[in-house]
């Protein structure tokens, strides 16, 4: 039996931390592997569901910002000693601000480190931190990326050729009811400036379909306190009866069933699984052509269309015409569910155990 270990701040609700709790779920249940999943972060909140057979650890103490440095130290002498008890066959390891610690704390030690970045592939994390990811990053024996363009950009980025591309696991719904449909568009995501909450709101309020309503489903997240202004921006154009915050949702898959169609305004991806997971709900989707992820989910014009960055002219002209073509909507979603298997948990977390068990 091989032993993996799982590394991760937390599995908060967030993309990066469902996609792990998907893959260690999957691989601990289906797999002859001892699985243990080691968090170190502030929260270490653990909000997405684990497997019992998942041996969990965390640090036994708090991180105090006041002695940043003292207990960043601390939390690296806890990485390395947690790994060494262990004794991993080899580790996965998430988040493009986190990896760099989790190399830096295991330098020496001979087990395979896989690293994972969840984010858009040509992000500056400031002078800093793009140096020491420069450095750092080649030591990993592989870094797994989410898309082919991400590939590209890393493979010049940090000069490592051990490079493997593997998309994120979503979960496939293979019976849907088109009669519980409503007239809802969705999108989803953290309350965060880069996702442009705003312009959708205002999208949505110029097209002026009154039998349609917005639901956003996403919590404030980065300090930006974001679900104030969005919830003042929505009384002032009077929409608080056709446009709702949802606040953070444990289950989003009910309201993703209810829903007709999934629009999505982010700028800066790295594999956004919300439209994977609206596609698989049988939505078809309208999505800013950000750098990297919607482009190699969508077909435009056949499960959703692509819209140059911030053409919010174009965004509502698309919107606009499945809101008022059902039939078209319905074509367009029923392929996006087909599409969007090739993405299944089973398919993806499969290409995740085999990298991970190969060396």
């Amino acid at each position: 039996m091989k032993t993996l270990a799982f590394i991760i701040p937390s599995v908060a609700g967030g993309g990066m931390e469902r996609v792990m709790s998907h893959l260690i779920s999957y691989i601990a249940v289906n797999k002859d592997c001892e699985c243990h999943l080691i968090l170190y972060g502030k929260s270490r909140e653990i909000f997405y569901n684990i497997p019992k057979q998942v041996f969990i650890h965390k640090p036994n103490f708090n991180f105090n910002d006041r002695y940043r440095t003292f207990f960043t130290f601390r939390t690296m002498l806890y990485l390395r000693e947690t790994v060494k008890k262990v004794h991993p066959f080899s580790i996965l390891s998430f988040g493009e601000l986190w990896n760099s610690l989790v190399l830096l704390s295991l330098l020496g030690l001979k087990f395979p480190i896989y690293i994972s970045d969840r984010s858009c592939p040509n992000k500056s994390f400031g002078y800093f931190h793009d140096l020491i990811r420069k450095i750092l990053y080649p030591k990993a024996s592989t870094i797994i990326v989410q898309t082919n363009i991400a590939k590209r950009i890393y493979a010049s980025k940090f000069k490592q050729k051990n490079i493997s591309v593997i998309g994120n696991p979503l979960k496939i719904h293979n019976e849907i009811n088109m009669n519980k449909r409503q007239n809802i568009v969705i999108s989803i995501g953290r309350l965060i400036d880069t996702k442009h909450f705003d312009r959708l709101i205002n999208i949505f309020y110029s097209i002026n379909l009154k039998d349609w309503k917005l639901i956003i489903i996403g919590g404030d997240s980065n300090k930006q306190n974001n679900s104030t202004k969005l919830q003042a921006q929505i009384e002032n154009i009077g929409m608080e009866n056709r446009i709702l915050l949802a606040g953070k949702q444990k289950n989003i898959e009910n309201i993703l069933l209810k829903a007709k169609i999934f629009a999505f305004t982010s700028s800066s991806e790295g594999f956004p699984n919300v439209i994977g997971e609206a596609m698989s709900a049988g939505l078809p989707v309208v999505a800013y052509d950000c750098v990297a992820g919607p482009s190699e989910i969508i077909e435009d014009g056949k499960n959703g269309f692509l819209i140059p960055l911030f053409d919010d002219k174009m965004f509502e002209e698309k919107l606009k015409f499945l809101m008022s073509h059902e039939e078209e909507t319905k074509i367009m979603g029923d392929y996006a569910r087909e599409s969007i298997k090739r993405f299944s948990v089973e398919l993806i977390a499969e290409k995740f155990y085999k990298t991970l068990t190969s060396s």
